[in-house]
């Protein structure tokens, strides 16, 4: 069942009022966006700019949504993964006038028929989250990206294909890179991902971590909130990395370092998040334990491949929600959950509310940015300033009734003379 409009398409529009609630909730959690958004309704800084947003659809992005509408913006929307959407979020945005084009569970047709109508829009201004919508307005619209004064970046993955764009000149409009404040990717990755893949974890399996052998792929943000989520569970983690850095530091946070082939025959509970393809292939599936439970936090669903899975098994059924068992020729069970999809999006409900406080406030703070000096910027991907940041944590430690210490003059003037000795 599908509610369609004039504006928009969404799963069902009687799904509204629990979405309203949903994010009536989430924005008694976000104060930083609320003080952001009484600040900026006044002004609007982003009055007579259109936004084409592609980012998943919950109850936090709602927030975002009503805080860029209310600084002016007009905006229209649409996921940035088919198993992500929230249908009673979306449904409610749609009832409040917000061009909202998305539903759980699209195909890849359906996925980009979604963006293309949030271009319809003629944006000036691109909201991304993986970057699909940026890749299609080049692909696609290439003749039109001279009309965008700038866009963002949410996530990792889309940033390091921004950067690959960039380096080899075909990025054609700068891109702030959300992703990479550190108020976004040393809480929203560390303890956003780590909280809620677990949550994602436990609600399509309701297993008991404590004991089990969790082997995590990769040891960047991501990879660490989720080691450091399991082991406060009572797990045994694991690492795997390509990265010596990072498998270094994982060996010295107290996790044991070994390689996917070797883990593979050890885990219990599997979970990529690496940004790379292929992290998990057939060879390791075959050398798995009966009963492994396996899935992925990364933004894309290459991470896992699936298809050798599938070409492997002898019969595949779903046990419940976002949990599908596997039957391997030898009669091992593998369990996948939310098809290999980010596991904290599709089978829960994504960051809590309070890590997605300031990731969206760089968000909106970037788009304002954006709004006054995008066309002065030249195309590339640009950082967060680090102002910005320390705006945002002052905020955020504001709201939590935190106080810092200040340095006095005389502190200052030692911290900055050079020239005493011991």
């Amino acid at each position: 069942m599908q509610s369609e409009g004039a504006t928009h398409k969404v799963r069902d529009i009687s799904l509204a009022p629990e979405g309203l609630r949903k994010i009536e909730w989430a924005e008694s959690r976000m104060p930083v966006m609320m003080a952001l958004r009484k600040k900026f309704a006044a002004t609007q800084p982003l009055k007579g700019h259109r936004i084409a947003g592609c980012l998943h659809v919950t109850k936090e992005t709602a927030v975002l949504i009503r805080t860029l509408i209310a600084a002016g913006a007009d905006l229209a929307w649409s996921g940035c993964n088919p198993l992500s959407t929230q249908d009673d979020v979306a449904a409610q945005l749609a009832a409040e006038g917000v061009p909202m084009f998305a539903w759980r569970g699209l195909d890849r047709e359906e996925f980009y028929w979604c963006i293309r109508k949030t271009i319809e829009l003629d944006p000036d201004l691109t909201l991304d989250d993986g970057a699909d919508l940026i890749f299609t307005f080049h692909k696609e619209y290439a003749d039109r990206c001279h009309r965008i004064t700038g866009g963002t970046e949410e996530t990792t993955t889309g940033v390091h294909r921004l950067r690959a764009m960039a380096a080899a000149g075909a990025l054609k409009y700068p891109v702030i890179a959300v992703n990479d404040a550190e108020t976004k990717w040393d809480f929203d990755n560390v303890y956003g991902t780590g909280q809620s893949s677990i949550d994602g974890i436990l609600r399509s399996t309701a297993v008991l971590l404590a004991g089990k052998v969790f082997v995590v792929a990769g040891y960047g943000h991501c990879g660490k909130g989720c080691a450091m989520r399991a082991r406060g569970l009572g797990a045994r983690v694991i690492v795997t990395e390509v990265d010596a850095i990072a498998a270094l530091k994982a060996n010295l946070d107290g996790f044991e370092v070994a390689r996917m082939d070797q883990a593979a025959r050890m885990g219990d509970i599997f979970i990529t998040a690496t940004g790379m393809k292929d992290v998990i292939v057939d060879r390791h599936f075959q050398s798995m334990k009966d009963g492994a439970i396996v899935c992925n936090t990364g933004h894309y669903d290459c991470e896992i491949n699936i298809e050798q899975l599938e070409g492997y098994k002898v019969s595949k059924r779903e046990i419940r929600a976002n949990n599908e068992e596997y039957v391997t020729p030898d009669g091992r069970k593998i369990f996948i959950l939310a098809q290999g999809r980010l596991v904290n999006l599709a089978a829960a409900e994504g960051h809590p509310s309070e890590v997605m406080d300031m990731s969206f406030a760089n968000q909106f703070l970037s788009m304002i940015r954006l709004a006054n000096e995008g066309k002065t910027m030249t195309p590339m991907v640009y950082d967060i300033p680090e102002s910005q940041d320390q705006e945002i944590a002052g905020l955020k430690l504001g709201t939590m009734g935190i106080e810092l210490d200040v340095l006095t003059a005389e502190q200052i003037r030692y911290r900055d003379e050079y020239s005493a000795g011991t």
